[in-house]
């Protein structure tokens, strides 16, 4: 494959970078750029918005007819990296989970008369939107054969009843696509679905407080109560939940890779300016053997990750499901995002600690990539099994 970026991929990366670079970065030196959770403030963001969509930088993953960019997966890595180098790029571009992946999935699937309804807000920057499929012990984490939530069909309607947990967003989405089971079919047992937040039968019992700093909305747990579904908001057939989640969260977990990649490259970025000038012991840190076998590895590790994450991006182009390809990278980044921000702030010393820098926002988000969309330990058990059903061909070129 060709890593050269198309002249237009080039052309929307480059726009990007100078809207971070200008519009973005500097206000994350203010407090009153923040919300309670650490996000940025609603107030501004639309703002930043209405910035990007004149510069015609508006949600790249969607069609031109949607109001989108029309950009293909290796077009969207590049253009992905560049904004999440700042904290609040994804956001501000429309182009942040689960937002992305949610409307990605409702383009593929949803007939023309839901996605006028569901997806062409969320494009639209007038509503945000969630996926509701994890859920408490005994119930589906990485299993979602262990679904316990129910959608009883009754006439024209779906009857949910169930608890979902960590619910990335919920505390503010507007429109939800929900996952429940409506069979014990062991491969065509769940169905999905579309719901209002103002439908009755369902609310959030709590936000779920976390470690890291939070995307908007959250991650929250909900109940339903005899929420009523019409027919008309399933998605897909009955019994087509499980690929409808398959089909949403290959490139959703690649575009969270994209963003990684650019928080990883700002960490070195801090921390390499640091060492740049810092000196000790008579000389400047960067000049030190140590601090440069330090700031190679996690450089080399980045690149890495970006390659294992353009040839995911790549074969989905391709039209291929890219399963294995997709696992390797979100394995490998997770790491890579980790390691580059704990090397950057040992190299700051008290100063990455600090919240002077953007470093300890970005470690403590940075701990959830191993867990998130399947936690590493899921995916590497996924990648030996297709090892050993595919033999040498695991490794085939093309």
């Amino acid at each position: 494959m060709d890593f050269t970026l198309s002249p237009r991929g080039e052309d929307y990366r480059s726009r990007i970078k100078a809207f971070v670079e200008r519009e973005l970065l500097p206000l994350e030196d203010h407090a009153d750029s923040y919300d309670e959770h650490e996000n940025i403030d609603a107030s501004l963001l639309e703002r930043m918005r209405d910035k990007a969509r004149k510069q015609g930088l508006w949600c790249l993953q969607m069609p031109v007819e949607r109001g989108g960019q029309g950009l293909g997966m290796a077009e969207m890595a590049a253009c992905y990296e560049e904004m999440n180098r700042s904290i609040f790029g994804p956001v501000v571009f429309n182009s942040a989970a689960p937002d992305d992946g949610n409307m990605m999935v409702l383009n593929k699937v949803a007939t023309e008369a839901q996605k006028k309804r569901w997806l062409q807000p969320i494009v639209d920057g007038r509503v945000q939107s969630s996926f509701v499929m994890t859920e408490p012990a005994p119930g589906s984490g990485s299993d979602p054969a262990m679904m316990q939530t129910t959608a009883e069909r009754k006439g024209d309607r779906w009857v949910v009843n169930g608890v979902k947990h960590f619910i990335t967003g919920a505390a503010a989405a507007t429109h939800f696509i929900l996952i429940a089971r409506t069979s014990d079919d062991a491969r065509k047992g769940l169905s999905a679905f579309l719901f209002h937040k103002d439908d009755p039968g369902w609310e959030i019992v709590r936000r779920i407080p976390i470690m890291g700093p939070e995307e908007h909305g959250g991650h929250c747990e909900l109940r339903f109560d005899g929420l009523a579904i019409p027919d008309e908001n399933r998605l897909m057939e009955v019994g087509d939940g499980l690929k409808l989640t398959q089909i949403r969260l290959g490139p959703a977990r690649l575009t969270h890779c994209m963003r990684w990649l650019g928080l990883s490259k700002r960490s070195l970025e801090i921390a390499a300016e640091y060492v740049g000038h810092r000196e000790a012991f008579g000389s400047r840190l960067a000049d030190r053997e140590g601090v440069q076998w330090m700031l190679g590895e996690a450089a080399m590790a980045i690149q890495t990750g970006r390659l294992l994450t353009m040839h995911a991006a790549w074969k989905l182009d391709q039209g291929d499901f890219a399963r294995k390809e997709v696992s390797m990278a979100k394995v490998a980044v997770a790491n890579v995002l980790q390691q580059s921000v704990d090397t950057a702030i040992q190299l700051c010393g008290a100063r990455g600690y600090s919240k002077d820098t953007r470093l300890e926002w970005i470690y403590r988000y940075a701990r959830q990539a191993r867990l998130v969309d399947g936690a590493s330990e899921v995916h590497k058990m996924v990648l030996s099994r297709q090892m050993m059903n595919e033999g040498d061909s695991f490794w085939k070129w093309g």
